[in-house]
This record gives structure tokens, C-alpha cells and sequence, in this order.
């Protein structure tokens, strides 16, 4: 049995189809424009307001706790030209508008393992180039702590151990993998690096 429209129902029918295809379109890209504007805007004052508690005495600064959405400090991988603000904790609308400190890890500058988290597709995706020995720098309200990147690896969403505390000071980089994957990956990348001291 075929199903015959007449020609004026079969145009009617193909003009509300572009309308609405149409229409979805444009709410997509102004919810995409929405998004960029509002992580720009975010990103923006949440540098000047890092600048301002830079001004602080070191004392004052210390001071302040790491509470969830709170400001944690920057992150800065010069050789792959990434800047972001890093925040506290890892919702959704936390990854949107900036990096995130993992909850349960170290804060830069204490032992352990500090992990931070960002999607493939924003704030880290340019960790697809990074290399062993490229330097990261964290300026955080607690002083400025810069590490030297050990490794990568490939890892299963599951495997938490990488975020395990060790005797060093560590820094843990997450994201999704691979990188140019539609949809929820499969995997993560996660990046290594160890604190490197100032020499005295």
C-alpha cells in the first residue's frame, strides 16, 4: 500500500519542515552563542577577581577556603597556549564556564595528588599536544607552583587510581577521550606532571 499526497499537502507539508528545521537551528546556535558568551564573561571576571586576592597579604589569602564554585586559581601551559580559570569541584556548570579541582584531592602546594578536570572539546582540548616536559604552571591565592609532565595515558572512566595521593607533589589532568569523539566518550586522557622546585 503507498501513501499518495496530493502536491499541495506534499509542499504544505515541506515548507513546515524548513520552518521548523530552520527554527531549530537558530535556537541551537544562540544557545551556542550563549554559552560562549557567558564561559568569556565568566573566564574575564573571575581573572580580575584573581588579580585582586593577588593583592592580598599572603596571610589574608591563605585564609580563604576551597569551597565548592569557589575560585581555586589559573592554570597555564605556555607552549600550548592554554589559560584557564580553575575552579572548585567538577558540576556541569562548573566544566562549562572552567577548569575543575577534583573534590578529595590535594590543592596545589599541599602533598598528594592534585587533580583537575576539563572537557575535551573547551579548556583542554588543546592537551592533545602535550608533551613530555612541557612545564604547567598553577597561580594559585596560595603562591605559584609549577610542574613538569611526566606521561600520559589512556585510561577507563573507572579507573580512579590515577587520582590516587602519592608522596610527591603530583598533578593530575583529566579529560575525555579521544578528543574528536561525538558524544559521550569512552575513554580518558589523563595527563601526569611533578612538581618542580625553585632552586635556592
Amino acid at each position: 500500500m503507498r501513501l499518495v499526497l496530493p502536491q499541495r499537502a506534499l509542499a504544505r507539508l515541506l515548507r513546515w519542515t524548513r520552518r521548523v528545521l530552520f527554527a531549530a537551528a537558530v535556537s541551537l546556535l544562540g544557545y551556542c552563542g550563549f554559552v560562549l558568551l557567558d564561559t568569556w564573561t565568566f573566564q574575564a571576571e573571575e581573572r580580575r577577581q584573581l588579580g585582586q586576592l593577588l593583592t592580598l597579604p599572603a596571610s589574608a589569602r591563605a585564609s580563604l577556603p576551597a569551597v565548592p564554585g569557589g575560585l581555586i586559581g589559573r592554570i597555564d601551559i605556555p607552549r600550548l597556549g592554554l589559560s584557564a580559570i580553575i575552579m572548585e569541584g567538577t558540576s556541569s556548570k562548573t566544566l562549562r564556564r572552567a577548569v575543575g579541582h577534583i573534590a578529595g584531592t590535594a590543592l596545589p602546594g599541599q602533598p598528594g595528588n592534585v587533580g583537575l578536570s576539563g572537557h575535551r572539546d573547551t579548556f583542554f582540548r588543546p592537551l592533545r599536544n602535550i608533551r613530555q616536559d612541557d612545564l604547567i604552571t598553577l597561580r594559585t591565592l596560595a603562591g605559584d607552583f609549577r610542574y613538569r609532565v611526566l606521561s600520559t595515558r589512556i585510561v577507563a572512566p573507572v579507573e580512579v587510581a590515577v587520582l590516587e595521593p602519592g608522596g610527591n607533589e603530583i598533578l593530575t589532568l583529566v579529560t575525555c577521550y579521544p578528543f574528536y569523539f561525538v558524544g559521550s566518550a569512552p575513554e580518558r586522557f589523563v595527563v601526569r606532571a611533578e612538581r618542580v622546585r625553585n632552586k635556592s
